[in-house]
């Protein structure tokens, strides 16, 4: 856990050294901010997937940097709040990844995205009582998020991507 941890801090530090000297004009615009945290994301997925989680943790740590920028400027925006809670927790942050969930749910209380990530944090942090809650929020939407929270609380134990 300590390695994460240290991983993740060298990744955030160098990462704002690099954007700090950087004349991007696609870091410019929160929008291409966020999509470009989107699209780090969806990559990082896939090398999880294969079993890569170093590399997929540098990715969520570049996407993080990317949404923290976003965020500064756009402080209502719960897919950003989303995202940096995602990518806070897939490098094992689970305490701040929380704050992220909470934080994006007091602008959207029935935001979907949230709702199942929350769960799923609070499924791997053996709170399922509380994964059990953001399941009920979800019960109605007739939505994704719904049957795959409620796949993952029954399958407690599996691997969460």
């Amino acid at each position: 856990m300590k390695k994460i941890a240290i991983l993740f801090i060298t990744l955030f530090l160098s990462t704002h050294l690099m954007a700090a000297g950087s004349d991007s004009s696609s870091d410019s615009s929160k929008e291409s901010l966020y999509e470009d945290a989107v699209k780090l994301v969806k990559r990082a997925g896939k090398l999880e997937k294969k079993d890569k989680s170093d590399k997929a943790k540098k990715l969520y740590a570049q996407a993080f940097s990317k949404l923290e920028k976003a965020y500064k400027s756009d402080k209502k925006n719960p897919d950003i709040l989303n995202y940096m809670g995602f990518t806070t927790r897939k490098v094992g942050n689970f305490d701040q990844a929380e704050k992220f969930y909470l934080e994006g749910l007091k602008i959207k209380p029935n935001h979907n995205g949230i709702n199942e990530y929350l769960g799923e944090l609070y499924v791997q942090t053996n709170q399922l009582d509380k994964a059990n809650e953001r399941l009920t929020v979800l019960k109605n939407c007739n939505c994704d998020e719904y049957n795959e929270l409620q796949l993952i609380i029954k399958n407690k134990g599996v691997k969460i991507y």
